[in-house]
């Protein structure tokens, strides 16, 4: 997983980076439980990207909440040096707004 990251904290540069970390495939999982397919092979697990952050040099840090996101980039743009912030996915919202709510406004043909 040597990449971007690494090269910042070898260049000593500054930057802050976010990984939005899904420990699944959220967006098929939940389009193939709309169109009544097998939940098979969706879920995985991720490496600890604050904790590889950290093994480069670089500052990691992980958001438990969407609230934390803000405070903790502003934490890290504040800090100076190399950060990243892993953020997590919930797709557990996706099926009320983005098929009950619009279905709900859909108009018959």
């Amino acid at each position: 997983m040597k990449g971007a990251d690494q090269l910042i904290v070898a260049l000593e540069n500054e930057g802050v980076t976010q990984i939005f970390g899904v420990p699944r495939y959220g967006m098929i999982r939940w389009k193939q439980a709309v169109d009544g397919f097998a939940d098979f092979g969706m879920t995985f697990g991720n490496p600890d990207f604050a904790a590889y952050a950290r093994a480069y040099g670089a500052k990691g840090s992980f958001v438990e909440t969407a609230d934390g996101l803000a405070s903790a980039l502003d934490a890290a743009f504040a800090d100076g040096g190399v950060h990243l912030v892993a953020v997590p996915v919930d797709y557990s919202e996706n099926m009320r707004v983005l098929v009950d709510e619009l279905r709900s406004h859909q108009r018959p043909n």
